[in-house]
């Protein structure tokens, strides 16, 4: 998994390679994408800390003005890319599940041939319910790519109209009628966009901690600050003895936005009116669209030297929309407790061999 940090917000997209990494630069400077390793900072956190939501944000905001038609291409075959992964996952434990009933049928009580049964209709009811919001979003963006023909067909009657001679009736009420149908079909792709938005899912987010060579000493506070869009998630943490970290936040639930990208702000906490910030990026969030949780690691300062870990699970159905059978499927699974796409919980924390550094 590969995520790239932008210099600023709201530019072009440039093509990325997929790594292990969450690579960050500065958001003041432009500077060349990088790739990162994985790794794992042991953090603890205070007792009683709960996942926060944002759930007014993306299903709630108005329609942009102004469509996005090449930022959407991009949303849409990322999104395309992660819901057919999530399938290719759930009909691989699907066929594990039918081949372990098929081979415990005659040696097997009962009860647990019943156990594994409903497990399998849970997952098959999992395919349909991915399949259908496939081909839901599918839907939606041939209908956007229809209205952006037309759209496109209609600035060019109007360009061709506004260029020709402008004294007839007939030229003027025609330049008319194009740029009405221009603004109406721009006004339905922002609709339309909107819309895909609101199929996004979530973004699970579950803070890992600080990591940095010589960078992070005991007693050292930090403040983080994410922003996504009009999303907002802000934590605080220390650095104890033995390298062990305490945050007084946990996970945060965020919406994916077509057009919006994170925000990643980290100050370190000197004294009462002594705040240094250490790094300030901005991130690409589109690779994040993947059927299993993962690690990703973001360069917070220019050097690299402080980096930031955190364990991402995208969720394709936003809210309280997953099913809830599927959480439940996981007791005879064979995939690894810690990558289940059916126990969305985040792992335990890593004990001190996990602290280690890959350069």
């Amino acid at each position: 998994m590969s995520l790239s940090v932008r210099p600023q917000r709201r530019v072009l997209v440039t093509k990325i390679n997929r790594s292990q990494s969450f690579a960050g630069v500065n958001s003041t400077a432009d500077r060349p994408f990088r790739n990162l390793s994985p790794f794992t900072p042991t953090v603890s956190r205070k007792t009683g800390s709960r996942v926060s939501r944002m759930f007014s944000m993306s299903h709630k905001s108005p329609p942009p003005k102004v469509p996005q038609p090449n930022r959407l291409d991009e949303v849409y075959e990322a999104l395309k890319k992660g819901l057919t992964a999530y399938l290719e996952v759930h009909q691989l434990e699907l066929e594990k599940l039918s081949t372990q009933i098929r081979e415990s049928k005659r040696n097997s009580r009962l009860g647990f041939l019943y156990d594994l049964d409903k497990q399998v209709k849970s997952i098959e009811r999992f395919l349909r319910r991915l399949e259908f919001h496939a081909s839901k979003i599918d839907e939606l963006y041939e209908a956007y790519c229809i209205q952006r023909r037309l759209r496109d067909g209609a600035h060019n009657m109007v360009k061709a109209y506004s260029t020709g001679s402008p004294g007839s009736r007939e030229a003027r009420e025609s330049l008319a009628e194009a740029s009405k149908g221009y603004k109406e079909y721009t006004e339905n792709m922002c609709l339309l966009e909107n819309e895909l938005e609101s199929q996004l899912g979530e973004f699970h987010v579950r803070m890992k901690g600080l990591a940095g060579f010589a960078r992070l000493c005991a007693g050292d506070q930090y403040e983080i600050f994410m922003k996504y869009g009009r999303q907002r998630w802000k934590l605080r943490g220390r650095i104890e003895v033995n390298s062990k970290q305490v945050w007084d936040s946990e996970e945060m639930v965020f919406l994916p936005l077509v057009t919006e990208f994170l925000s990643i702000k980290v100050t370190e906490l000197k004294s009462l009116a002594n705040h240094v910030v250490v790094g300030n990026v901005s991130c690409e969030t589109k690779d994040l669209f993947a059927a299993l949780p993962q690690v990703v690691a973001v360069d917070i300062n220019d050097l690299g030297t402080l980096k930031l870990s955190l364990e991402v699970t995208w969720n394709p159905f936003d809210k309280d929309d997953q099913p809830s059978a599927a959480s439940t499927v996981n007791k005879a699974s064979t995939v690894n407790k810690r990558f289940s796409t059916y126990n969305q919980s985040p792992p335990d924390t890593p004990s001190l061999r996990e602290q280690a550094f890959y350069v």
